[in-house]
């Protein structure tokens, strides 16, 4: 299957958007976005644009609720599971849970993701992805009243560093909204929702000394310190 270019422009943030309809059978098209972002590649600081409440709230005005329900900390156990390094080594993975607002006519929507990190030390390159769970695992869902269901059939999202300071980002989504609305109404709302998210991050990658990342690193630098310290202390 081909892809089929939507928007082309080297001079936006988003320079490229493509898409593949009926992509495996479904419904929703998979569309891919493609960026090159000024700034050192930290693909925390990119997950947390879309795991964070507070911070997803910046870019994504349909948010009411993300949070990741069912953490997994056994990261040596994934890693094993994962052939040792074969996929990267993975950094976070659980079971994440999202709400929207209504919106633009659409009631509220509820997901239910499993969702990882895995980072690759050779190049510093990180592949944040998600994958939506099955009707048979519901009883993972929070109490409370059902929304449509929402299902993001593929989501993965693929930081590379080009330079000490620049990275391109491609965004891969299939999102299926749910409900009886056509994609034809859906698609550009995924679309411009996604844009804002590279605008989100364009400005906090390049913000330079004194701006959130520059905080978000020496922040990270201090708890580190702090750690170490500790560790030594305990050590026998």
């Amino acid at each position: 299957m081909q892809w089929k270019t939507i928007e082309s422009n080297k001079r936006r943030i988003v320079h490229q958007i493509q898409k593949i309809d009926n992509f495996q059978g479904k419904p929703a098209p998979i569309i891919r976005f493609r960026s090159s972002l000024k700034g050192p590649c930290v693909g925390e600081c990119f997950g947390n644009f879309i795991m964070d409440l507070e911070e997803r709230k910046k870019w994504d005005p349909q948010i009411a609720q993300v949070y990741e329900i069912h953490p997994i900390f056994d990261l040596d156990a994934a890693n094993i599971a994962m052939g040792f390094g074969k996929y990267g080594e993975c950094s976070r993975l659980g079971v994440g849970y999202c709400q929207t607002k209504a919106n633009f006519g659409i009631t509220p929507r509820e997901q239910l993701t499993l969702c990882g990190v895995q980072n690759f030390a050779a190049d510093g390159s990180c592949i944040i992805w998600g994958v939506e769970m099955e009707e048979w695992h519901d009883h993972l869902l929070p109490p409370g009243q059902r929304q449509t269901r929402a299902k993001s059939h593929i989501f993965s999202t693929t930081l590379t560093p080009t330079s000490d300071n620049t990275f391109d980002v491609e965004y891969v989504l299939q999102l299926e909204i749910g409900g009886k609305i056509p994609t034809f109404l859906t698609t550009p709302i995924v679309t411009d929702t996604v844009k804002s998210l590279f605008q989100r991050a364009s400005d906090f990658f390049a913000a330079g000394e004194g701006g959130e990342l520059d905080q978000f690193l020496k922040k990270k630098e201090a708890e580190a310190s702090v750690n170490n310290r500790h560790s030594l202390l305990v050590t026998p």
